[in-house]
């Protein structure tokens, strides 16, 4: 094996590392997301950790993060609670930060 090639191997590997913790940290966002709704809802406990569970599916939906800030933001108008789209997409970008930096510490 070339120089070259374990250097190749060695960016492909840093790569995969990459996504896996990118997509874990989406899924760790989502989950507090949901938590955080869930609490807006007047949800605890058991009906919290479920609906968390409900966010980070409802990102599977589709490709980006619209599906799951419109689920939040059904699940709010669906309920009275007033809180904007913008709110909620602060929140998703407060929360990314949050879970990405208990992704890269392994917590």
């Amino acid at each position: 094996m070339t120089t070259f090639d374990k250097r190749e191997e060695g960016f492909e590997k840093k790569f995969a590392l990459d996504e896996e913790q990118k997509f874990k940290a989406e899924v760790r966002r989502n989950k507090l997301l949901g938590l955080w709704a869930a609490e807006k809802l007047g949800m605890s406990g058991d009906a919290a950790n479920a609906y968390a569970k409900e966010v980070v599916s409802a990102d599977f939906e589709e490709a980006g993060d619209k599906d799951v800030q419109n689920k939040v933001m059904a699940d709010f108008a669906a309920k009275g609670v007033a809180v904007t789209a913008q709110e909620v997409r602060v929140k998703m970008d407060e929360l990314m930060l949050q879970a990405a930096a208990q992704v890269k510490a392994g917590t």
